[in-house]
């Protein structure tokens, strides 16, 4: 009986465990000045970047929207992640960009986009973004365009959403994304709309559900 059988035909040792939280990918700018410019993202938990393919709808339809001029425009990027939907609007010509990330690699990551592009019209600004639009609101501060892309089933949605009537200009423009679609015609998938909004686009790419809103005026006229 061969008692060293084991020593001689040892198991391979178990493969390393990948270090997700470390691991990064990226996106590109969909179009502007800033083109195919790769943005780095940062892999965490909660930090889901708008894909590449719903940018592009996205932005087509804003494009038409705002009738091609992006130069008076001010946007809020809530949830700013890697910046893809901010540094877009900037690409694009957006005059100011106020971007909102708590979590300090993803906001290193941002400063760093910025320095690269020389993006002086963006703004960074670390911490809550929903403590941070409460001191916007007693800034009364407008913006013409809103980005809201939370992370999902945390709840953020149904606390920001009824805040962002009174950071939009009176035509101002709110994109949304969520885990369900938003229907204002009976009770919310998401409990979080308001009827003061009203559904300008929407589609569904996989599992994420993207939306324009606006708010309802008493005339009814859209952008």
């Amino acid at each position: 009986m061969n008692h060293n059988k084991n020593r001689q035909n040892p198991s391979p040792p178990p493969a390393p465990r990948a270090n997700h939280r470390q691991a990064s990918h990226q996106v590109r700018i969909i179009g502007g000045l800033w083109k195919r410019t790769p943005l780095t993202v940062i892999s965490a938990d909660g930090l889901r970047p708008t894909p590449d393919r719903v940018r592009e709808t996205v932005f087509n339809w804003l494009h038409h929207l705002h009738n091609g001029q992006w130069n008076n425009i001010s946007c809020l990027d809530m949830f700013a992640g890697s910046g893809a939907l901010g540094f877009e609007a900037a690409s694009r010509g957006a005059s100011q960009v106020t971007m909102f990330e708590a979590f300090p690699p993803a906001y290193k990551q941002l400063e760093q986009t910025k320095q690269k592009l020389r993006a002086e019209q963006v703004h960074l600004l670390r911490g809550d973004a929903l403590l941070l639009v409460k001191n916007l609101l007693v800034k009364q501060q407008k913006f013409d365009l809103i980005f809201l892309d939370p992370p999902f089933n945390l709840g953020f949605l149904e606390k920001i959403l009824p805040l962002c009537t009174d950071l939009l200009t009176p035509t101002g423009i709110l994109y949304v994304e969520s885990e369900q679609a938003l229907m204002l015609d009976s009770v919310p998938a998401t409990a979080a709309c308001e009827p003061t909004w009203r559904i300008l686009r929407q589609d569904k790419a996989g599992s994420v559900y993207f939306h324009l809103l606006q708010r309802n005026t008493e005339s009814g006229e859209a952008v």
